[in-house]
């Protein structure tokens, strides 16, 4: 079935932002003025369309990223609106690997903060082209001016205005187009929000001429031709500006600037419009690459008549159909009933039914072709970062990568029907969700949980008790240490052991010293001569693994550990894989101990907006928490306070600051670093630690 627009009329668009810079409240007015949906959604009020989760709702914020598609200008946008908060990045970061385009909105009060950063970095990683849109130009303290800066200084990045604002705060009344040197006005009557096309004011002309003339300048410097007529002193025509400002946007080299306030629907349209010009369509992109059968690169264009290529980047659970993952289709088409290769997982997958999705509602569809993106029921096998592809033409693209879990609960059952349920909803919510995972310790026959923060365990513990139905009940959080090594040792242990029959026999010598910060196990072999089999070498890694797992200090996971085997001797009789693991273990454990062992926690960088008559309390509060401020900035009539903390003091401080701001503060928190314990305190974890494991 041939598509039903053309691919150069797509656009798969992210929404990004910190929390509460009025992210969903751009896409549920995007939603509104292109037909999608006849009645505005509002966050506060807890009836918006993307945000449809019980959870979202009582919040008020977005956890999981959630598509829909609409139409403006005979385009169709396929649009993603991301979680703000960092408890749920992992949505961002998927999100952000199969999107052709982004817009960053800012608070025009607060400007970039923390999670800005993070969401800007994960677009950039992926070479995502973006819009900036700076929202509420309305509210008290709103400077267009100082967020432009603060993108161009904290982001790094080359932030072109191509409207500015006809006022700002309670005054903000319109902008002026830059590339059309007009202005347009948002006049308020009885039956809406109207456009008012109308020349410039005097009052703005001269700041308008001058950011005209800066982006000319600025769009000139990456068009050539552009730049002749720029230094001959001729002004370019306004489609001329266009092209080249949409050419240098898709390359990355300039970030469009846009304003208004989406709470009144002003700026939206405009927005809109940019979208449509600026961004890139999936045929205007680079062709996809991965790796082929042989481990060559493999090229697939974005047509239908190239070979099936597509990534799933995303699995939801739904009680109707119990699971739906979500594809993007960089070339060929996805058919309905039809069978694909997952490559990655080197499965035959048939395909179910497909679905055009619109937040939690859905449309069933025959067909995905080149560029779109929909959803798939009827593959269970195929998880967050597999690949979808022709059973003739076998290509893997590359997967996603996410963040490891920093937090961990234990959860019990109530009852025995519940923990029947309790082992099946995990098993859900972990394959929906890639930082998010369970196990059960099995020496303490706890199940445990582990996410990105207290906000992110909350919320699974509230979706099991509504949505899964399963009664569970929570312990104290537990920090999830590390442990690692302090100094480096040269150590040889000789595993000998005869029971009367066949005997056990391995002999090494390893170094053991610290590795590279951030890393795991770094695992190298140096023998010669093959005094010890190489058949027996992965057999002292198993075996260091284990001991890599539960660490010998206090059974935390160890990290930046590197085991280089030096020598050994084996026995052509004795010898086996269980023999050298067990040698491995042992005697790994053993130099560990020589070499002296550190424990590690989790630091956090913690970011508090406040108002500023609550500064001493909240600083106060850090340094009670072993942390430090390490920045504070007054931005409108709030305090910005930026800080580090163990992750150990931090449970429960959403909590306390709302106490000590009468409801007022609010904070967000990411892992920033593992950073040493101290040894009184080293010691009371170890000892907490070790009475768990004999209880």
């Amino acid at each position: 079935m041939p598509r039903s627009i053309d691919i150069s009329r797509v656009r798969n668009i992210g929404i990004m932002a910190h929390v509460d810079a009025g992210k969903t409240t751009v896409t549920e007015r995007i939603l509104f003025f292109t037909g999608k949906r006849h009645r505005i959604g509002e966050v506060d009020d807890g009836d918006a369309t993307m945000d449809w989760m019980v959870q979202e709702r009582e919040r008020g914020i977005t956890i999981t990223s959630a598509t829909t598609s609409t139409y403006w200008r005979d385009h169709k946008i396929n649009v993603i609106d991301t979680p703000g908060h960092v408890d749920f990045t992992a949505e961002v970061e998927r999100s952000l690997r199969v999107l052709d385009g982004a817009v960053a909105v800012f608070c025009a009060v607060s400007g970039v903060q923390p999670q800005s950063e993070t969401v800007w970095r994960q677009a950039a990683k992926y070479g995502v082209p973006r819009l900036a849109f700076i929202n509420k130009m309305d509210r008290v303290g709103a400077s267009f001016w100082n967020v432009v800066r603060e993108i161009r200084k904290e982001l790094g990045a080359n932030a072109v205005p191509i409207v500015i604002p006809i006022g700002e705060e309670s005054v903000f009344r319109g902008v002026v187009d830059l590339v059309t040197m007009s202005a347009i006005f948002y006049d308020e009557t009885p039956e809406g929000m109207l456009l008012r096309y109308a020349p410039i004011p005097d009052s703005h002309l001269a700041q308008a001429r001058r950011a005209e003339s800066e982006l000319i300048e600025r769009v000139s410097e990456q068009d050539e031709a552009l730049l002749e007529k720029y230094v001959s002193g001729t002004r370019p025509e306004a489609i001329e500006v266009a092209r080249a400002l949409r050419t240098a946007t898709i390359r990355g080299d300039i970030v469009p600037v846009l304003c208004g306030a989406a709470g009144h629907n002003k700026g939206i349209r405009r927005l809109l419009d940019a979208v449509i010009d600026f961004l890139p369509s999936p045929a205007d992109l680079p062709p996809i690459r991965g790796v082929g059968p042989n481990g060559a690169e493999a090229v697939r264009h974005c047509t239908d008549e190239a070979p099936l290529s597509a990534l799933a980047f995303k699995v939801q659970a739904d009680k109707h159909l119990r699971r739906l993952t979500y594809v993007r289709v960089y070339s060929g088409v996805l058919k309905a009933g039809e069978y694909a290769q997952n490559s990655t997982r080197n499965k035959r997958q048939r395909i179910g039914r497909l679905f055009e999705m619109h937040a939690n509602s859905r449309e069933t569809i025959d067909e995905l072709h080149a560029g779109d993106v929909g959803a798939v029921a009827g593959i269970a096998e195929t998880f967050t970062g597999d690949t979808l592809c022709s059973e003739s033409h076998p290509v893997v693209l590359e997967a996603i990568k996410f963040p490891a879990p920093v937090m961990s609960i234990a959860v019990a059952p109530e009852n025995r029907v519940d923990a029947d349920r309790l082992t099946d909803s995990l098993i859900r919510l972990t394959d929906e969700d890639p930082t998010f995972t369970s196990r059960v310790n099995t020496e303490t026959a706890q199940v445990v949980i582990s996410g990105m923060g207290e906000l992110h365990l909350e919320i699974i513990v509230d979706r099991l008790r509504r949505e899964f139905g399963v009664g569970v009940s929570v312990g104290p959080p537990r920090v999830a240490y590390r442990e690692t090594l302090i100094g480096t040792v040269v150590h040889e242990h000789r595993h000998v052991k005869q029971t009367g029959g066949r005997g056990q026999y391995a002999h090494m010598i390893i170094r053991v010293e610290p590795g590279i910060p951030g890393s795991g196990l770094q695992f190298e072999n140096e023998v010669v001569g093959g005094r010890i089999p190489r058949e027996y070498i992965p057999s002292i890694e198993r075996g260091v693994n284990d001991v890599i797992a539960e660490g010998p200090y206090a059974g935390f996971p160890m990290v930046a550990v590197k085991v280089t085997v030096l020598d050994g001797s084996a026995h052509e009789v004795d010898s086996s894989d269980f023999a050298f693991r067990t040698c491995g273990s042992v005697g790994f454990r053993d130099a560990c101990r020589r070499a002296g062992l550190e424990l590690l926690e989790p630091v956090m960088a913690i970011e508090v907006i406040a108002p500023e008559e609550h500064t001493g309390a909240v600083t106060t509060s850090f340094y009670a928490k072993r942390g430090k401020v390490v920045h504070m900035e007054k931005i409108g009539e709030s305090l910005v306070l930026q800080a580090r903390a163990p992750l150990a003091e931090m449970f429960g401080y959403s909590s306390e600051l709302r106490n000590m701001t009468s409801g007022r503060g609010v904070f967000t928190m990411q892992f920033d670093a593992y950073e040493t314990v101290p040894l009184a305190l080293a010691e009371k974890i170890i000892k907490a630690q070790r009475e768990r494991r004999d209880r």
